[in-house]
């Protein structure tokens, strides 16, 4: 198990970009240890076996591609936007049939509409004020009987409290199912049906080192970049044992997701 010290290591956490091998590092070391894939890709799978139609999948920031492909088994034809050249080379190893789009979601213009539309932590890269405009215009995507799920981390989980506690950003995507409804208020119809459901999921490791360096990872959810001074690194290891550590000895990181199910009506 890595020591106290050994994990917090020197100076400020660090500004990790994905296109780096640190970034990979911190991501795997997430991926290894999370529940996360088998839990989501489940209630996805729930979600593409209740519609009506599975032409077209459409994954809006679609990362590297690991649940794009796991979603595009299920659809005749696959469309992903994805803005960072890194990502987009291992998204064409992962979908080597999908149509990938590089523009980002504000300008991104996909071919046809989509029986799915996923949108998958890409509104922590878009500014508040822009979030119901940006999800109004993926929305508008979604074909007659199809849906549109936005996925987001839960403001209240302890990663995010987290992240909260170091950088004051926080992201709540609750009350974006309210202001896209209000839109809906003029019309006499509305074609569109919201609900919002938690996803309970945990990191877990048996060493304080790997589990901060996971730690550092879920803080750059906020632009770190932009910040003046960083958190020191040793602050967030001392915030890992005091807030994740396990009566066992290893740590847990819970990373709750909240998911808004955007149906469209069929016509």
């Amino acid at each position: 198990m890595g020591t106290g010290t050994r994990a917090a290591g020197a100076g400020p956490v660090r500004v990790l970009d994905v296109s780096g091998a640190d970034y990979r590092r911190a991501f795997e070391l997430f991926l290894a240890g999370t529940d996360e894939k088998p839990l989501t890709h489940a209630r996805l799978g729930e979600v593409v076996a209740g519609l009506g139609r599975r032409r077209v999948l459409l994954d809006v920031g679609a990362g590297e591609g690991r649940t794009t492909a796991y979603l595009a088994r299920h659809f005749e034809r696959t469309v992903a936007v994805e803005p960072s050249a890194a990502m987009r080379e291992k998204l064409r190893l992962a979908c080597p049939d999908a149509l990938v789009l590089p523009e980002p979601v504000e300008a991104a213009e996909p071919p046809e509409p989509a029986d799915l539309v996923h949108l998958s932590h890409v509104l922590y890269y878009v500014p508040p004020q822009d979030w119901l405009p940006t999800v109004s215009r993926v929305r508008d995507w979604v074909a007659p009987g199809g849906a549109l799920l936005v996925v987001l981390q839960n403001p209240e989980s302890p990663c995010m409290r987290m992240a909260a506690h170091f950088t004051g950003v926080r992201y709540d995507l609750g009350p974006l199912a309210g202001q896209l409804a209000a839109q809906d208020a003029d019309r006499a119809a509305s074609e569109y049906a919201y609900a919002l459901e938690a996803l309970d999921l945990h990191y877990r490791t048996d060493r304080l080192d790997e589990a901060v360096d996971v730690a550092e990872f879920m803080v750059n959810v906020a632009d770190l970049a932009t910040m003046d001074p960083l958190p020191e690194r040793a602050e967030l290891a001392a915030y890992v044992e005091r807030h994740f550590t396990r009566p066992d000895g290893g740590y847990a990181i819970g990373h709750t997701q909240d998911m808004l199910t955007v149906r469209r009506a069929a016509r």
